[in-house]
């Protein structure tokens, strides 16, 4: 009777245990207390990508998916005048402006034209030929920080 009781507490500490993972680390950006990053990382997706929401570190950051996650962090520092390409991504409800480079195995993009700006790095494992369509998920929030007069040309 008492190893039974053992075995069913063993089995439900197993379940419990399954649902709690450890918050991915990551580093907040330089401005992440900036109060309109609230508004940006409130209104990001549950769901990027087909991937579900996974708990961070840091103030005004966000991760999706566990192996190769996508990794939001708003009140990184705010692209200046560029001569860099800078790519439009249009939603039913806004043209966000991004900088997007190749950073090793990831994409690296990061709104123009906002402040504060969101940065989103996204593995090319996840959307290598795809990552407008998982920034088009997020550009609507991006859009909340305030414009600081800048365009993509």
């Amino acid at each position: 009777m008492l190893r039974a009781r053992f075995a069913a507490l063993a089995v439900l500490s197993a379940i419990a245990l399954a649902g709690c993972t450890q918050p991915l680390i990551v580093a907040p950006a330089l401005y992440a207390a900036d109060p309109d990053c609230a508004d940006v990382m409130l209104s990001v997706p549950d769901t990027l990508g087909g991937l579900d929401v996974h708990a961070t570190s840091s103030q005004a950051t966000s991760s999706w998916g566990d192996d190769y996650p996508i990794v939001a962090r708003c009140g990184v520092e705010p692209p200046g005048p560029t001569s860099e390409s800078c790519t439009e991504v249009k939603t039913p409800s806004v043209t966000m402006g991004w900088l997007i480079e190749e950073d090793g195995d990831d994409w690296l993009a990061v709104t123009f034209g906002h402040s504060p700006a969101l940065e989103m790095r996204v593995p090319k494992v996840r959307a290598d030929a795809a990552v407008a369509d998982v920034l088009a998920e997020v550009s609507d929030a991006a859009a909340l920080a305030p414009t600081n007069g800048l365009e993509c040309r």
